[in-house]
């Protein structure tokens, strides 16, 4: 899944500069703004009405024809630029393209009307001024801004080398499959997941529902659980189905509810002025297609179903007479065609954003693609895709830029940094992945601390921390647990396991942890953090990446099937297959007592016997099916196996 590029030469700490597209956007940007300055003055320097001149002197940034007006009237400048900023924050969290631009013509457009017989003579140097002091402003807060990015790449090459070093030594050794089970702590988590995804679909208790535009979507929520719930499925109990198999069904299913994905119909109107066509997996939206992909790829390689090959599987009903026809094909031929036809590579998640962040799971969308259907996307893009990654999202500081827009080439502050998102990147490249995390974890290893009993854990300084990183990005409140939960997982990902363990007791003191009904969660995060958590807990070396690109061994898919367990009253802990055998751990979720299991794709009208905590025998029937009785209490072991 590596580009060629990648693996012919070292891993380097790269220092960003402004690329050639961003810098063409830059030269656009300034040529435009120019003819609207020689277009502002133009009434001015005809003798036009004071309406048209004020109007025109509004051109020069929003409010500024309020200037024209003179006395109190100027007070809507700075109040105009306020509000403007505000507009800014709108475009970029639900890609509102009309708010900023309504706000500044509509205001320059005011000005006019408002004007009396002649404008106040100052504002005709004020207007150009206030607009020459903001861009001066903004200006010197990126040359301060990149002056300190320099000086940060310097100390981050002086350990470079030996951080990546042992990221190599520690992610080369990872776990076999087969050889392990879920422990008690992490069946608590997996009921959490599963307490939501047992939902019937379209019902939503215990999600997080604040708006359906930025990080605490419904979708993203979905996603996660998916992600987790794949884990679960690949690396612990490939032989399970039952509620595992409806749970992740249930999600996937959920996702293609309107109320999930209809802000597209908004987003399409009011920034692509698309009022026609919304079709969520056509143009841009990688926040919905390169994730839904990457999603939907995961279950159907661990799980081995392809009922979402077939065509309208994945479709995404608008109303009674609009329904847009989708399958794991046509979500990922939107993710290649995207990639392919931006000029960046890199393409929106909102109109005019992008984010590299959501990128990568449009890549990983492709990597767990190619996986299932023996395909090469990934390597035709990626290439390109790596390069513009460098050159165009990369700062001076060797980190990747959060947010930049499409059409103008501005970067924007967000979510971002090398120790949250690596394990993403190590799914399509883990040349990428180890360079982000080399950086990550060595300065997150600066925030190790002793707690009272003297156990490491991790500090995380507000000083040392960007807004974004302060602030829980399930629901915008300030809290610690998303940052600590995406710590943990990176450091599993990689084999930092003492970093892993650190950030959990830093979630453990600091976050809440409760265990209801047999259930785990922390009080003191979203439910996005929570599912992150969870993921957290089920990680080992290398696990997120195999989920996607390896998948099971083929031997799981050929022997015996534990198709039908009550949930909650059987927790599956292991359930895997060597070929004609099926070893399982089993828990009670309700208390000790006599429980029936129900198996599938065994070989008709063989006999099998049942070693471990139980004992016996049962003979498959002609559709290879056969139920057996037990009686659970504590770990319970079984192992099941053909008879001689």
């Amino acid at each position: 899944m590596e580009s060629t590029r990648m693996l012919r030469q070292p891993i380097q700490l790269l220092q960003g500069h402004k690329g050639p597209v961003t810098a063409s956007r830059h030269r656009r940007n300034a040529v435009v703004y120019a003819l609207l300055c020689l277009l502002a003055l133009l009434p001015v320097a005809t003798g036009q009405s004071a309406a048209w001149q004020a109007a025109g002197l509004g051109l020069f940034m929003p409010g500024a024809g309020f200037l024209a007006l003179g006395g109190a009237w100027a007070l809507l400048f700075p109040l105009t630029v306020f509000v403007f900023w505000l507009a800014v924050i709108a475009w970029f969290w639900s890609g509102m393209v009309v708010a900023p631009l309504t706000l500044w013509l509509g205001t320059a457009a005011l000005a006019g009307w408002l004007a009396g017989e002649a404008i106040w003579p100052p504002a005709v140097y004020l207007a150009p001024a206030a607009a020459a002091a903001t861009f001066l402003f903004f200006q010197y807060r990126g040359a301060k801004r990149r002056a300190k990015d320099r000086e940060h790449f310097k100390f981050r090459q002086s350990f470079f080398a030996e951080s990546l070093a042992e990221v190599h030594q520690r992610a080369a050794t990872e776990p076999e499959p087969g050889e392990r089970e879920l422990t008690p702590d992490q069946l608590q988590g997996v009921r959490y997941l599963l307490e939501l995804a047992l939902q019937p679909v379209g019902q939503y208790k215990g999600y997080t529902i604040i708006d359906q535009f930025q990080p605490a979507a419904l979708r993203y929520q979905l996603n996660h659980i998916g992600f987790a719930l794949g884990m679960v499925q690949g690396h612990y109990t490939p032989n399970f189905q039952g509620y595992l198999g409806q749970a992740q069904r249930n999600v996937i299913d959920t996702y293609r509810e309107r109320k999930v994905w209809g802000y597209w119909v908004y987003e399409s109107m009011w920034g692509h002025f698309n009022f026609s066509d919304f079709d969520p997996a056509r143009k841009d939206n990688i926040m919905l297609t390169g994730w839904y992909g990457m999603h939907v790829g995961q279950y159907m390689l661990n799980a081995g179903d392809t009922r979402y090959s077939q065509p309208g599987s994945l479709s995404f009903r608008l109303n009674d007479k609009t329904c847009y026809h989708h399958d794991i094909h046509s979500i990922n031929q939107s993710v290649r065609e995207n990639f392919q036809s931006s000029d960046f590579c890199l393409y929106p998640c909102e109109p005019n954003w992008v984010y590299p962040v959501c990128n990568m799971y449009g890549m990983s969308s492709l990597a767990v693609y190619d996986t299932l259907f023996e395909r090469r996307d990934t390597a035709q893009v990626l290439p390109k895709w790596l390069h513009m990654l460098d050159t165009e999202f990369t700062d001076q500081k060797g980190s990747l830029v959060g947010l930049r827009s499409y059409w103008t080439g501005l970067e924007m502050p967000f979510y971002t940094g090398e120790a949250g998102f690596a394990f993403f990147a190590n799914i399509f490249s883990t040349d990428l992945a180890r360079k982000l995390w080399a950086v990550g974890r060595k300065e997150l290893s600066m925030c190790l601390t002793q707690d009272a009993e003297g156990q490491t854990r991790l500090t995380l300084p507000k000083e040392a921390l960007a807004f974004f990183d302060t602030i829980d990005a399930g629901n915008y409140r300030p809290g610690k647990l998303f940052a600590y939960v995406a710590v943990q997982m990176c450091a599993r990902e990689f084999g930092d396991d003492e970093l892993a363990e650190a950030a959990r007791r830093s979630m453990d003191q600091d976050c809440g942890p409760v265990v209801e009904n047999g259930v785990a969660r922390y009080t003191k995060g979203s439910t996005l953090a929570n599912i992150w958590g969870v993921e957290g807990r089920l990680m080992r070396t290398g696990d997120f990446r195999n989920s996607f690109v390896k998948g099971p061994p083929s031997s799981v898919f050929d022997g015996p099937l534990l198709g039908d367990a009550r949930y909650p009253e059987i927790l599956v802990a292991k359930a895997f297959s060597r070929g004609d055998d099926l070893e399982l751990v089993l828990y009670p979720g309700a208390g000790d007592g006599p429980q029936t299991l129900g198996f599938e794709r065994l070989k008709p009208g063989v006999r099998y016997v049942v070693e471990g905590a139980a004992s016996g025998e049962f003979t498959a029937d002609a559709d290879g099916r056969a139920s057996l009785a037990v009686t659970l209490s504590g770990r319970t072991a079984l192992h099941i196996k053909p008879g001689h």
